[in-house]
């Protein structure tokens, strides 16, 4: 396993993150997963054991029960991990029972600290964007949090990136706590986050935490252009994230002939294309089942050569977009050593 800095706060965090998504299954999570407390806590003993000191979960996950559960599985632990929680989600029947107010996070933040039996949370995170809500408000309270010493570190999850532009510049401004990372989904058949976010990313030093590494499923292995599985695959109870099938068949028949000069499943070649890439922090795996934990452990051996790396690309690059293709346009010829015409 290895580890990776998290932006510029001299915390290291191991390459894949285990998140607890798909810990206790109620409501619109059971189709994510049902794990039982007795099976969470066999899952987590094996991430520690693989050198996984990074853990994710949010408040909406089966309404706090994720929470609980994750903190039950860590127990005297806690101290030797990176422990990440979210907040934004709905958690009540209330009006404000839902988003990024002052009176939400700090109800939330109280009641994370409890399911998840901590003192303080490591990364706390926004969960999206709440559009009645604003930055300047948002900001205040999470570097109020940290100030308390109730958060470590703050960071964001599903924002544009001129949102998190917005946010960067806000804190600079006032002197508040900025976002350290960015958790965003990303995967070699989505690869959407390369045109603007990535970019920004690297310029800003934040660092990537990547949610649904296998498009929900559909980079298992399980899913061919002339065949579907026919159990009741999360894909199949809840088709997301959106996802170009057509073109996702061709990069899957492109990682099984990779994957078989590595002996490695598709799954496993789609986990390590995405270590592969610079930008990325950590890449959270939710497994559900041991085999699938197992499975998603020995990608972080897999080393890909340059003419694999070069085929990977090519299958699943983006399709230039303005003004994208311009700006690359119009740097051929600004650099005065190469030659013109």
């Amino acid at each position: 396993m290895k580890y990776n800095l998290l932006s510029d706060t001299g915390l290291f965090v191991s390459e894949l993150c285990f998140g607890a998504m798909g810990f206790g299954g109620t409501g619109m999570w059971k189709n994510v997963g049902q794990t039982p407390q007795n099976e969470a806590n066999q899952l987590v003993n094996k991430a520690l054991e693989a050198g996984i000191n990074f853990f994710d979960t949010a408040n909406v996950y089966s309404t706090g029960i994720s929470e609980e559960m994750l903190g039950k599985a860590l127990g005297s632990r806690r101290k030797d991990v990176v422990l990440a929680t979210k907040v934004r989600g709905r958690m009540g029947e209330g009006v404000n029972d839902i988003g990024l107010s002052r009176v939400h996070i700090r109800q939330q933040v109280e009641a994370s600290l409890r399911r998840l039996d901590t003192d303080y949370i490591d990364l706390y995170q926004i969960h999206g964007v709440d559009p009645y809500a604003s930055f300047e408000d948002t900001l205040r309270t999470l570097d109020d949090l940290v100030r308390e010493g109730k958060v470590r570190y703050i960071g964001a999850s599903n924002l544009m990136a001129w949102h998190l532009m917005k946010t960067l510049g806000i804190s600079e401004k006032n002197g508040w706590e900025k976002f350290k990372s960015l958790q965003a989904h990303y995967s070699i058949a989505t690869r959407d986050l390369e045109r603007e976010v990535v970019p920004l990313l690297r310029d800003q030093n934040i660092g990537l935490m990547v949610w649904s590494p296998l498009s929900g499923g559909f980079l298992t292995g399980k899913y061919k252009r002339n065949h579907q599985p026919e159990d009741t695959s999360r894909r199949k109870e809840f088709d997301f994230p959106p996802i170009d099938k057509e073109k996702a068949y061709d990069i899957i028949e492109v990682m099984e002939e990779i994957g078989s000069n590595h002996k490695a499943s598709v799954a496993q070649v789609a986990l390590a294309w995405l270590l592969h890439q610079q930008v990325v922090t950590s890449v959270i795996v939710g497994a559900r089942k041991m085999e699938q934990l197992d499975d998603n452990i020995h990608a972080t051996g897999i080393e890909f050569s340059r003419d694999e790396l070069n085929k990977l690309d090519e299958i699943s690059q983006l399709r230039p977009e303005y003004p994208g293709w311009m700006v690359g346009f119009m740097q051929g010829d600004r650099n005065p050593n190469e030659p013109r015409g």
